[in-house]
């Protein structure tokens, strides 16, 4: 049974209440058929899923002075701004929504971040204006920023609507040149969408052929599926064409599958002499009755406010439920495409507090193992640090090696500096064992620069290699990264000092002379076999001639110092610098565990982290909005 053919003509949905308990019953039954499927669009446009999917709604449009915001209020049944030139200048989404159970008028209007809530209609214009004001600018500009009114009462019809701003053809008033073209493309943007209802508003004083709201409607809507007229102004139409008027109500001329209602709102006059909007939808009723051409448009459901209210509703309604299962068809594809495009961003910590503080943990240990992956040199590991080290270390060995070379010129221009400052009384060749220690000394003591300097390098590269850790694993947390690079230096800093100390040690030890007989003796033997010599032992080393072999002796005891600091001086590098720091530096990481405000040390600053939380926003309110929509199909 259609609403048309059964909903009574006498029912004021807005404006009056019924007089007959079957009226009221029906009324009340429409409601709740209407309220559900209007509260759901209105919930998905609060997720903001119009910002990825066009929601079914009713777009107003009109030329200026179409009688638009005469139309609008009598629905509303509060005042909305008026005035000369563009009136909206934002888009305003209007909701109506009719109350029962005694409670009285209130309202909210919100944008941008300004929710504010009130009780008394006549602030309406007021708040309007200066929502307009705050989001175009003082003046005469347009905003596509929208602004949500929100009216609930028991004189109002169940209904939501969007307002756009007027056509204005010529610039007044410091409008921009463009102000055409800026107000139809913010038009075109809603109306071009299948999910929208045009509702164009046109003067019946007006050839309706000419209108540029009527046009633009048409060229998205070629076949007027989606278009529904209001005639606005009946009373200032000239004598004889009223039969032309009648013929565009009835579709005769341009015609809408959704056709055309005529309205008779307030008067500039009536609103002059503050002729309230009751008694004017009462004298609007009257006008229509007493016409001798319009009257008929009562009987066929064409003409006053009210029966505008219904029929808009009707097709509201219908609207939705035609376009819920393509919207939702529509939700799970980008539903799809954006978890598709999450699953190929870098994890990012979970929402969850304790799974926040698991994520948070298990990266952490994460950067740990890196680190002790790169202090353990396990073979085929990406951070194994082995590799580079191995090669400074070969470069300390063959620096060590190639004093060698230059060994007998040293031992000669040591000896005879020897003769010529300190040989004193001694004849040539009586050497004893203090020259043999000045000489090794002095060549020892060569080396010790070469060592911090290949301290330093190792240092360099040591840290280098865990700072890259570091931003491996906290490439988006940048707290955690300066804390961890903080601590990489301090460490790195504390603990080549303390190898700088034990190298020195090392050095000051070498200024003994010693080695173990028998690893002297292999050296010596080792050396002088190397030039044929006769080969010595413990037991016949003290009748050698020492003077002729001091050139071997100093020799073989150098290749001696040699090995020892080949392997001493890595040895501490590799313990203090690598193994200790890795230790300390993993101990100081875990130790950010404790009392740590996870949701600051997780702070994310990078473009795939941004990226990354607002595809999942989308996802949420898509996934609720997908969960709201199953109730309904």
């Amino acid at each position: 049974m259609s609403i048309k053919t059964c909903f009574p003509k006498s029912c004021h949905a807005f404006l009056i209440v019924s007089k007959h308990r079957f009226e009221g019953q029906f009324h009340s039954h429409f409601e709740e058929k209407v309220r559900p499927y209007i509260d759901l669009i209105d919930s998905l446009r609060l997720l903001g899923i119009d910002d990825n999917l066009a929601l079914p709604t009713i777009a107003v449009i009109g030329d200026q002075s179409s009688g638009k915001s005469s139309v609008l209020e009598a629905l509303s049944g509060v005042t909305l701004p008026r005035g000369s030139g563009i009136v909206t200048r934002c888009p305003l989404h209007l909701k109506l929504r009719r109350i029962r159970g005694g409670v009285q008028w209130r309202a909210f209007i919100s944008y941008k971040e300004e929710c504010i809530q009130f009780d008394d209609p006549s602030l309406v214009e007021a708040y309007v204006r200066q929502a307009q004001n705050k989001l175009a600018g003082d003046g005469v500009g347009i905003c596509e920023d929208l602004i949500t009114l929100e009216i609930m009462s028991p004189l109002v019809c169940d209904l939501t609507l969007i307002d756009l701003p007027e056509i204005a053809r010529v610039p007044v008033n410091g409008q921009p040149e463009d102000i055409e073209e800026q107000i139809k493309y913010l038009i075109r943007s809603f109306i071009e969408r299948d999910e929208i209802i045009s509702l164009v508003v046109v003067p019946c004083n007006v050839n309706i052929a000419t209108t540029e709201a009527l046009k633009m409607a048409q060229e998205v809507d070629p076949e007027g599926k989606r278009t529904l007229a209001i005639l606005t102004k009946p009373d200032l139409i000239e004598k004889g064409t009223e039969k032309n008027i009648l013929d565009v109500v009835r579709n005769q001329v341009i015609p809408l599958s959704k056709g055309y209602i005529m309205v008779k709102c307030r008067d500039q006059q009536q609103i002059d002499n503050k002729i309230s909007l009751e008694e004017a939808a009462r004298v609007e009723r009257d006008f229509f009755k007493r016409h001798e051409y319009f009257s008929c448009l009562l009987n066929e459901d064409k003409a006053t406010i009210q029966c505008l209210a219904t029929k808009l509703t009707q097709h509201l309604v219908d609207h939705i439920k035609k376009s819920l299962p393509l919207l939702s068809e529509q939700i799970k594809k980008l539903l799809w495409d954006l978890r598709k495009e999450l699953s190929q961003c870098e994890a990012g910590p979970p929402l969850d507090p304790q799974k926040k503080k698991d994520f948070y943990i298990s990266i952490l240990m994460k950067f740990n193992d890196k680190i002790n992956c790169s202090a353990t040199g396990e073979a085929g590991n990406e951070y194994n640090l082995f590799v580079q080290l191995r090669s400074e270390f070969r470069k300390w060995k063959d620096h060590l090696d190639s004093t060698k070379s230059p060994f007998h010129e040293k031992v000669q221009a040591v000896e005879k500096e020897y003769d010529l400052k300190y040989r004193g009384r001694k004849l040539p060749g009586f050497s004893d064992y203090s020259d043999f220690e000045m000489v090794v000394q002095r060549l020892v003591i060569q080396l010790r620069r070469p060592a911090i300097d290949t301290l330093r390098v190792i240092r360099e590269t040591i840290q280098k290699q865990f700072s890259d850790v570091s931003r491996s694993c906290f490439p988006h947390y940048p707290y955690l990264q300066n804390v961890a690079m903080n601590k990489i230096d301090i460490i790195q800093s504390k603990q080549e000092a303390k190898v700088k100390q034990r190298i020195l040690e090392q050095f000051e030890m070498e200024q003994l002379v010693y080695t173990q007989d028998g690893i002297y003796m292999k050296s010596l033997n080792e050396t002088s076999l190397a030039v044929d010599v006769q080969k010595v032992s413990e037991d016949n080393f003290a009748g050698l001639d020492s003077r002729s072999k001091y050139p071997e002796m100093l020799k073989a005891y150098y290749e001696i110092v040699v090995e020892r600091l080949a392997d001493q001086v890595p040895m501490l590098i590799l313990y203090f610098m690598l193994k200790e720091s890795a230790q300390l530096l993993c101990n100081e990481m875990l130790g950010l565990m404790d009392g740590a405000n996870v949701n600051e040390v997780l702070r994310e600053e990078s473009e795939v982290s941004r990226r990354r939380v607002n595809l999942q926003k989308r996802i949420d309110r898509l996934t609720l909005a997908q969960e709201k929509l199953s109730n309904f199909l």
